[in-house]
């Protein structure tokens, strides 16, 4: 979790929003570093957490969490966070005869139309106490990334339908949120990324997209990030704000400034 960017969203483990869906974009960046944040965040934050990790293994988020405060280890341990390792996964599906659809059933399954297994997983993954008492505070869903979805053969649809299908079982029946990182590929003739890209924006209360600076790499600015809050409700000339910050990544923190305004400049 990094304190910076929590003072940027005015947000602290202690007051954790519910219900919303949160984008996270990166674009010639990357923007793994968002991901670490708000995995650390809900983890503190005593919310239950469902991570589908396409991208990494579950040694890269726990070391990663561990400068971050947080152990993942534990957290699998005593059922706060459960993780689904995707690269260790796909292995399993190809592999292991399977009593029960595996989530990431559509690998074997040449004309696969949705990820039903996934969201099944999910669903179940999060799902209330049998005994009522709420153990933890809210649940999460967790992705990194979606558009790792489109490069396996899913379409953007069928993407789209398991956010729809995730937002009404966890931030509408039980007052959770999701966060999902989207890469933003700028190739203009990836039109299924474009379509999954605009149609999370559309759904989207909060957008952070980390961008790369147009001049190039620079050692002490890593790159930009925007933050988009949204109203999806509200008419567009009425629900968004919007702010630009650059930062520098470090081995435990990120740092913020505005434009123009680095440390190594001034």
């Amino acid at each position: 979790m990094f304190p910076e960017l929590n003072n940027l969203l005015n947000t602290t483990p202690d007051r954790v929003e519910q219900g919303k869906l949160t984008l996270l974009c990166d674009a010639k960046t990357d923007g793994s570093f968002l991901v670490h944040h708000f995995l650390s965040f809900y983890l503190k934050a005593n919310c239950k957490v469902c991570f589908v990790a396409l991208i990494q293994s579950f040694s890269h988020y726990n070391i990663v969490g561990q400068k971050l405060g947080v152990s993942l280890t534990a957290a699998r341990e005593c059922g706060q966070l459960v993780f689904l390792e995707g690269l260790k996964s796909s292995v399993d599906v190809f592999f292991r005869a399977q009593a029960e659809p595996h989530p990431l059933q559509f690998l074997r399954e040449a004309d696969a139309g949705n990820l039903q297994p996934l969201y099944e997983f999910v669903r179940e993954a999060l799902k209330p106490a049998d005994d009522g008492q709420a153990a933890w505070r809210c649940p999460v869903l967790l992705v990194d990334d979606l558009s790792v979805l489109l490069s396996l053969g899913m379409g953007a649809v069928a993407v789209l339908d398991f956010i729809h299908y995730c937002r009404a079982a966890v931030c509408w029946e039980q007052k959770g949120n999701i966060v999902a990182l989207v890469h933003d590929s700028g190739d203009a003739e990836d039109e299924e990324n474009d379509i999954l890209l605009n149609g999370l924006s559309h759904q989207s209360h909060l957008i952070l997209r980390a961008e790369g600076l147009a001049t190039g790499f620079c050692r002490d600015v890593h790159g930009q990030l925007k933050i988009l809050w949204r109203t999806p409700s509200q008419p567009a000339a009425q629900r968004d704000r919007s702010l630009t910050y650059q930062y520098k990544i470090q081995d435990k923190s990120v740092s913020f400034f505005a434009k123009g305004m680095s440390p190594a400049i001034l």
